[in-house]
C-alpha cells in the first residue's frame, strides 16, 4: 500500500496576497471596468474565499478606489517616470505626448472617465480621484518646470497651469472612450502637441510629427 504525502500549499505574506487582490481588481478595471469589481468576483479569479478578501478588503468600494488608484498610479509612472530621466524636457515631454495614444491610453482614458462617472456616489473613489488628479498635474507641472529652468521653454503661466490646459486637453480627446487617432481629423490628434508647443514657445514638430 502506497502513501503520498499531500503537497503543501504556500501560504503568502499578507503583503503579497493584498498586492495580488489589488494587482487581479485593477487588471478587472482596465478591461471591463470599476462596475464589474466585487468580492466574489475577486475571491473566484484568485481561487481564494470571498471571505479572504475581504479581510483585507472589508468593502468593495474599497477595493474599487484602490484598483483605480494603482491602475492610475502605474500608467503615470510609466509615462512621467517620479524620477527624472536624464536628458533634455522637450525630449521627454515628447515622449510623454507620444505614449497618449493606442490601446493602452484608450483603456486608462476609458477608466478615467469611469471614475468620473462613479464618483458622485462612491466617497471613497471620489477621494482617490482627486488625489490622482493631483499627481498627474504634479508629475507633469515639473517636467514643465524643468524645462522652463534649462530655458527650453518659455510660457507666460506658471507650470501648473500649463500642465493642467494639457490634460484637459487629453481627458477631451479621451472622453468618448477613446477613439483611435486614425479614426480622428489629424489636426484634432495632435490638439495636446499643438497646444503645448504653442504654448511652451516651441517651433512646430518639437514634441512629434
Amino acid at each position: 500500500m502506497s502513501s503520498r504525502v499531500p503537497g503543501k500549499r504556500i501560504r503568502k505574506s499578507p503583503a503579497a496576497r493584498r498586492a495580488e487582490i489589488v494587482a487581479k481588481a485593477a487588471e478587472i478595471a482596465l478591461s471591463e471596468g470599476l462596475e464589474c469589481i466585487t468580492l466574489r468576483r475577486i475571491g473566484e479569479e484568485l481561487d481564494v474565499r470571498p471571505g479572504l478578501v475581504s479581510h483585507y478588503f472589508p468593502s468593495a468600494e474599497e477595493l474599487v478606489a484602490e484598483a483605480f488608484g494603482t491602475a492610475a498610479t502605474g500608467e503615470l509612472d510609466a509615462l512621467i517616470p517620479a524620477a527624472a530621466p536624464p536628458g533634455p524636457a522637450t525630449e521627454r515631454l515628447a515622449a510623454f505626448l507620444g505614449r497618449t495614444s493606442g490601446p493602452a491610453w484608450n483603456d486608462i482614458s476609458r477608466l478615467w472617465v469611469n471614475a468620473r462617472h462613479l464618483r458622485r456616489h462612491r466617497p471613497a473613489l471620489r477621494a482617490r480621484l482627486v488625489q490622482q488628479e493631483t499627481a498627474w498635474r504634479a508629475r507633469l507641472a515639473g517636467l514643465i518646470a524643468d524645462g522652463v529652468a534649462r530655458d527650453e521653454f518659455r510660457t507666460q503661466e506658471e507650470p501648473s497651469v500649463v500642465a493642467s490646459q494639457i490634460l484637459v486637453v487629453l481627458d477631451g480627446l479621451g472622453a468618448d472612450g477613446g477613439a483611435g487617432t486614425d479614426e480622428l481629423p489629424r489636426a484634432v490628434s495632435r490638439m495636446a502637441v499643438t497646444w503645448a508647443e504653442r504654448e511652451l514657445g516651441l517651433p512646430q514638430g518639437a514634441l512629434g510629427p
